[in-house]
């Protein structure tokens, strides 16, 4: 072919950037008008997500309510869980839902004075009822509950104890006085496992009574409900036990809800923690887990890359 042909058959660079640019640009609307508006909606959703709303801050302030449901609404998640029932509008605002409902006992924390120690069993049966009342109203799933720590006087950690049989006598006797109420109210009563080991706080509960997943497991069969479950939670089970595939194989009909955060020091589900949580989100698939996972990890950057690396790595 002769060479002026040629160069009259190829574009020259000026022309071919033009070009490139103009294909970028049509396929970047193309892409604009079919895409979802949403991350949430782009994402393989095959794990329920959720934030757990007090462990999030920026600046040393902990997020508002408002600001968690818009972080949730932007990330994907579907959920922003254990907030009062007061937030309840924010929640419909962000065409949200509540993963697992607390349950308020005075004095606090909840998770010291739990179904363990029977006098604490009036409070906890009316608060329980009434937390169960506000998920059926509003179609969320569970609310949370506690063994309570050892000691029987929480105040006193060097003071007679509950022996690891009579706190689980009490905790069955206590969950099933409140078994037939949620059964008849179609929620679950989650039972939530806690590390005793780490004794930083909020890391870790040392006094806690539940603090194997073996012996939480061993109090919802003897409960024997369908509406009585385990919160697994995966951060402290891994100090605890260890073994989570396994025990997530092991427990599936019992897992009512899950937890994550990275080992040790509750951090973001990172590369400086020891769990790989992808494997551990495909077994919770693999037993036809139906139920939410709730981010509860304490942000150690920004909480807002945390919360969507987290997202990223759970959504398997």
């Amino acid at each position: 072919m002769p060479q002026n042909r040629s160069n009259q058959l190829q574009p020259n660079r000026r022309q071919a950037l033009q070009l490139a640019a103009g294909a970028a640009v049509a396929a970047q609307v193309s892409r604009s008008a079919t895409a979802a508006p949403a991350d949430r909606d782009t994402s393989n959703r095959r794990i329920r997500q959720s934030i757990v709303h007090w462990c999030f801050a920026s600046h040393g302030e902990q997020w508002s309510v408002e600001r968690t449901c818009q972080v949730a609404q932007e990330l994907g998640y579907e959920s922003v869980e254990l907030i009062s029932p007061d937030n309840l509008p924010l929640l419909q605002k962000y065409d949200l839902t509540c993963a697992i409902v607390g349950v308020p006992v005075s004095p606090g924390p909840a998770f010291m004075r739990g179904f363990n120690n029977p006098e604490f069993h009036p409070m906890l049966l009316e608060n329980t009822k009434k937390s169960i009342d506000y998920a059926a109203d509003n179609g969320f799933p569970n609310v949370i509950a506690f063994t309570g720590f050892s000691a029987k006087d929480v105040t006193k950690a060097d003071g007679p104890h509950w022996s690891l049989e009579e706190g689980a006598n009490h905790c069955v006797e206590g969950f099933k006085r409140l078994m037939d109420y949620a059964e008849q109210k179609k929620v679950n009563v989650c039972l939530e496992m806690l590390n005793s080991r780490d004794a930083e706080d909020m890391k870790g509960h040392p006094g806690y009574q539940g603090d194997h997943t073996d012996y939480c497991i061993e109090i919802i069969k003897r409960v024997n409900s369908e509406r009585m479950k385990l919160l697994f939670d995966i951060y402290h089970v891994q100090i605890m036990d260890g073994d989570v595939i396994r025990r997530i194989r092991e427990h599936a009909k019992y897992i009512g809800h899950v937890h994550t955060a990275g080992n040790p020091g509750r951090r973001e589900l990172d590369d400086q923690q020891e769990i790989n949580y992808p494997p551990i989100m495909r077994a919770l698939q693999e037993v036809n887990y139906q139920g939410f996972v709730g981010q509860e990890f304490i942000p150690t950057g920004d909480p807002y890359k945390g919360l969507k690396e987290a997202f990223d790595i759970c959504d398997v």
